[in-house]
């Protein structure tokens, strides 16, 4: 945006409002509903009043507890516009994580839908701030069954004034309370600022070179700050397009791509691997994808075998990037023209970025340690976590936890996260390097390896992988390909067949719970 300074979302929101009324910003495929960015800041502004009036106010929390759907982004930009904090909740959550989510962040209001009221009225007994429940689509006479005050919105929004009395938010007022997944204990709450928001929205849109020409297809759940950010304030910071699926479908995808003039979309690297299987010619016949510019990746790294298959068959590139929660979404890309680093997570988008070694010294090129941030689209701290915070900033710097290295050209690689390290007999392993390998046999579909307690080397190296249909394999054969490939003591002791490895709700791979499989004895799994 050329304008002067936007001090925070209601400001952006209602710019592009002003400026472009009438153009096209929200389009829901489910339900077939559509906004102009002017129809869209009205029912914001009627959301917003509901808020208020359901006793909201600035500095509360307000919990998002949705599938996508359009309500969602509503209610997102309803807390923006009175200083309120957004708190998505994952959606597939059970209500003890739920509870924790509740009784950490501490709620005034929850938004949800009918067929999530099961789970959250389980939780929310253990949540004392707990007020009022809006349900977006609640069925006329229902009994919605919780114990707090609830509200209709399909009756209460119309009620509601489609103009919002000024409220004053500031630039560092908080905007988003986001939780980790946990994967090191206990979910920890990231407060993201109106400007760690503003800040990353213009990173993403100027290096993706977005314009009011774009369509994002947002697939990616709006629990998590991928879809928020990448394929949502993006697309706004440039004047673009929304359009929003409730799910990521491998069948509907391409017509959904096709129908909507998409131009972009965020992935992750399962959803590819999905695509490259479902899709072996490429494109079904009659679906135009012409507009289609490149799909965007993270969350987790791309195997560059998936990476590579894809782009042959669907001919357009896979851009990969890198971040997490704590830097509201994208730290780095691979650049969209000229020379991509396939296998790396690209270059920083605007944020400051070092590798730092155990005394958090800067290390060279080439030498693998811990990635540290800093900028302005870094997380305001841990909510009700300072110990969390302060070792995360020690130094000046945000430490990911994550461990990778840099080369000559500025170009990252992710090399594993630090906690996933394997060290056997004092060598460390990286097993991103091993899963690179096991994504190269012709067999394999899907791979993830960890260390598991070994009493002589201290841990050793056990892979987990998913055979293509129809395809048959040994353990001594899918062990003899990593020797040919690999170092001897980086190549996996076991291998185990799985029909499915373990995956999150935007497609991650998760390895901690192959590792508890590990500690559950074979008659309790």
């Amino acid at each position: 945006m050329s304008e002067g300074p936007i001090a925070n979302i209601r400001e952006l929101l209602e710019s592009r409002a002003a400026r472009t009324p009438t153009k096209k910003f929200l389009i829901a495929e489910v339900g077939a509903q559509s906004f102009t960015y002017e129809s869209f800041d009205k029912v914001v502004n009627q959301a917003a009043n509901l808020l208020l009036n359901a006793g909201a106010k600035k500095g509360d929390r307000v919990g998002l507890f949705l599938h996508n759907r359009p309500e969602y982004l509503m209610f997102y930009f309803a807390c923006f516009k009175i200083g309120a904090w957004a708190g998505p909740i994952n959606a597939h959550l059970t209500f003890s994580e739920i509870g924790f989510v509740l009784t950490d962040s501490e709620p005034v209001i929850v938004v949800t839908e009918t067929r999530l009221l099961p789970v959250l009225s389980e939780a929310a007994r253990i949540s004392p701030s707990l007020s009022a429940v809006i349900i977006v689509d609640l069925e006329t006479g229902a009994d919605p069954k919780i114990d707090v005050k609830t509200l209709d919105y399909r009756v209460e929004a119309g009620t509601q004034p489609t103009r919002l009395a000024s409220i004053e938010v500031l630039s560092e007022d908080e905007g988003v309370i986001i939780y980790t997944s946990g994967t090191t204990g206990k979910p920890k709450g990231v407060l993201l600022t109106h400007e760690n928001l503003l800040a990353n929205a213009r990173q993403i849109a100027e290096w993706l070179k977005l314009t009011g020409d774009d369509r994002a297809l947002m697939i990616m759940p709006l629990f998590h700050v991928n879809a928020l950010m990448a394929t949502g304030m993006a697309a706004l910071w440039a004047g673009g397009s929304i359009v929003l699926s409730e799910r990521f479908s491998a069948s509907r995808h391409w017509n959904t791509i096709a129908k909507y003039r998409v131009t972009y979309f965020g992935s992750v690297a399962t959803m590819l691997s999905i695509l490259n299987h479902t899709y072996p010619g490429g494109v079904p016949n009659g679906a135009d994808i012409s507009g289609l510019r490149f799909a965007l990746c993270g969350s987790a790294p791309v195997p560059v075998e998936v990476m590579n298959t894809y782009e042959a068959l669907f001919g357009h590139p896979v851009i990969e990037g890198y971040g997490l929660s704590e830097s509201t979404c994208r730290a780095t890309f691979n650049p969209i023209e000229g020379s991509r680093r396939p296998g790396s997570a690209g270059q920083s988008i605007g944020n400051e970025m070092k590798i730092f070694d155990e005394n958090d010294q800067q290390v060279a090129p080439g030498v693998v340690g811990e990635i540290v941030l800093r900028g302005s689209n870094i997380m305001k701290g841990y909510y009700h976590n300072e110990a969390a915070t302060r070792e995360a900033f020690r130094s000046g710097w945000f430490h990911t936890g994550d461990l990778g290295y840099c080369d000559n050209y500025g170009f990252y690689y992710i090399v594993d996260r630090k906690s996933d390290m394997i060290i056997r007999a004092g060598e460390n392993i990286y097993p991103r390097e091993i899963d690179e390998v096991l994504y190269r046999h012709p067999k394999i579909k899907d791979a993830a390896t960890i260390g598991v307690p070994d009493p002589l080397y201290g841990e050793e190296v056990k892979s987990f992988v998913v055979l293509r249909e129809g395809e048959g394999a040994s353990e001594e054969e899918i062990i003899e390909f990593c020797k040919a490939r690999l170092a001897s003591f980086k190549c996996p002791r076991s291998v185990v067949f799985l029909e499915d490895i373990p995956k999150g709700p935007t497609g991650k791979l998760l390895k901690r719970e192959l590792q508890a499989r590990m500690n559950t004895p074979p008659e309790n799994r």
